[in-house]
């Protein structure tokens, strides 16, 4: 067996990976060896191009891991699908498109935990500034320099425009950027979509820099554990084809996400001890704190009948799809040309908390995930869910066999809090619809109906309809703490050598939206780490933030 050296193995060529595999081989005396499971991001398959074919990898395995939780026991046992990109590019080859950064107190959150003084806002912004090119500019907030080009949505439907002046009546204002100076209220969401195709992580770091003579990707290369030598890791076993192989590395980093991060931990004898030696597996360190912590958004769609035929509801007709192809194909527009999450916002669900826990995205259609309407017509929706979750879960592996799917159990629903922020979610869905703004478009409510208004039948609704809004994170999240995994300024795991954690598994709470653009702000953030480099210096901006009753005692208690 021939034995490589690299300097750098990268394991998982999705978000964060593509991110570190550029920037680690920037330096022509370092190689970087990328091993990605899935297969490459084909420039001729339209599914992974087209922004509107998004269902197609959300619900097909081509490109997908295709996980789903255990029987979630507030959920009516029910299974929850948890689609992951398994592909060259990883997760942003099958989201929503959606940029989302996060509230500016979510950083200031994390920067709470002890250890983590470098991860508040201030600290944060430059590297998201950093991957960001805003195609209509930049300012204080935003990049335009950066590696992801980010298109902002026209909007153009009249339903947006009926939900705009429907949220101002409800009480909400409108925003200019949701990852500007103000998150809170409603407005455009930016994608990451460009010449109407998607962009992914892959083909914005990792393609341009591909003739690096000191980069080398691999796909269809499945690892199955970290190598040790004692507690210092020193390589990779990995799969591909019919072929076992062993390469060697100064520094193994993992970049698998949320899921197989932890997994991959585990059967290489890093996690709980008991655990793993229930399992036959040697255990190399003691890090309980593997797999544990699992955060998520769960989500409904609240959907309206629409009174005119202004839906998108004519594009789902199959005869209608040879156009939309040849529009987006040969001319770069019409309707497959967007993602159709194009607005939305962010609101309190109630007086006390200090910044916005509920996130709504509006669609001119009723439809779900999986492609299904809920009956034959015109309808628009909205996608609703608490965001500051206090729900943990868990990812845990069952066998020593590496093509064995863990055991993941999100335990939605499981606290009062949770519970009583989506009875909040679903009134304040009705209020912010049921205005006369929206009066000459709004039909019958679909979903959940209006026999359905109690707490207990809302609760049962979102137990019976709710999904995984397909943001896994914090099963290896940084801190110093005894179940925390990874160490905060450098990503390196605790307790071993030569081995860092780098995707959404580090973070230490869930941010306020989809978790893409955090997570390319770590992996930027992580590289400067990982390099040696002089971070980038702290940006002091303000950002929006209003007074609740919680906070004016606190402010009064200090006089």
């Amino acid at each position: 067996m021939i034995i490589m050296k690299y300097d750098y193995i990268i394991v998982g060529g999705g978000s964060a990976g593509a991110v570190l595999t550029n920037r680690l081989s920037e330096d022509p005396s370092k190689e970087v060896l990328v091993l990605e499971a899935g297969k490459p991001d084909y420039t001729l398959d339209f599914r992974i191009h087209m922004p509107a074919a998004l269902t197609y990898l959300l619900t097909g395995t081509h490109y997908n891991w295709g996980y789903s939780s255990d029987p979630e026991p507030y959920m009516n046992n029910r299974r929850i699908a948890q689609p992951r990109g398994k592909v060259l590019g990883g997760s942003s080859c099958i989201n929503g498109m959606i940029w989302i950064r996060g509230n500016a107190m979510d950083f200031n959150k994390w920067s709470q935990d002890k250890g983590l003084e470098d991860w508040d806002y201030a600290h944060c912004l430059p590297y998201f500034k950093k991957v960001e090119e805003r195609l209509i500019g930049g300012d204080d907030y935003r990049g335009d320099k950066g590696n992801l080009k980010l298109t902002t949505p026209k909007c153009d439907n009249p339903l947006f425009d009926a939900f705009f002046n429907s949220v101002q009546e409800a009480g909400y204002p409108l925003t200019d950027d949701v990852n500007g100076y103000q998150q809170e209220g409603f407005g455009k969401f930016d994608q990451t979509i460009y010449k109407s195709r998607r962009l992914n992580a892959a083909r914005a770091y990792i393609h341009p820099i591909k003739h690096r003579k000191n980069l080398h990707v691999e796909t269809s290369a499945m690892v199955m554990r970290i190598l040790f030598e004692g507690k210092k890791a020193v390589g990779v076993e990995y799969q591909k084809g019919g072929n076992v192989k062993q390469v060697y590395a100064k520094e193994i980093i993992c970049c698998g996400g949320a899921i197989n991060t932890p997994q991959l931990l585990q059967l290489s004898g890093v996690g709980n001890a008991a655990h793993l030696k229930s399992l036959g597996i040697p255990v190399v360190h003691d890090l309980p704190g593997v797999g544990e912590d699992l955060q998520d958004h769960l989500e409904v769609y609240v959907q309206w009948a629409c009174k005119k035929p202004v839906s998108l509801f004519p594009a789902l007709s199959p005869w209608r799809a040879p156009k939309i192809g040849f529009d987006w194909l040969f001319r770069r527009k019409g309707l497959g040309a967007s993602n159709h999450f194009e607005a939305g916002g962010f609101i309190r669900s109630n007086d006390t908390v200090e910044y916005p826990n509920l996130q709504f995205h509006f669609l001119p259609l009723a439809i779900r995930y999986d492609g299904s309407a809920p009956k034959e017509g015109h309808g628009f929706q909205l996608h609703v869910g608490p965001m500051n979750t206090d729900v943990r879960g868990r990812v845990k592996i069952k066998s020593a066999d590496p093509k064995d799917y863990p055991s993941i159990l999100f335990n939605y629903l499981s606290t009062e809090k949770e519970r009583k922020e989506w009875v909040e979610a679903i009134r304040l869905s009705r209020k912010i619809i049921e205005t006369n703004a929206m009066g000459e478009l709004r039909g019958e409510e679909l979903s959940p109906g209006k026999d359905v208004q109690t707490d207990e039948e809302i609760l049962d609704f979102v137990a019976k309809e709710g999904e995984s809004a397909y943001h896994p994170c914090s099963t290896c999240r940084m801190g110093v703490g005894p179940m925390d995994v990874t160490d905060p300024k450098t990503m390196k795991v605790h307790g071993v050598e030569n081995l860092r954690v780098v995707d959404a598994s580090v973070f230490p709470y869930v941010t306020n939206g989809n978790i893409y653009s955090p997570v390319m702000m770590v992996a930027e953030k992580a590289a400067d780490m990982i390099l040696g480099n002089t971070p980038l210096p702290a940006e002091e901006v303000p950002y929006f933030k209003i007074e609740t009753p919680d906070s004016k005692k606190e402010a009064v208690s200090k006089v």
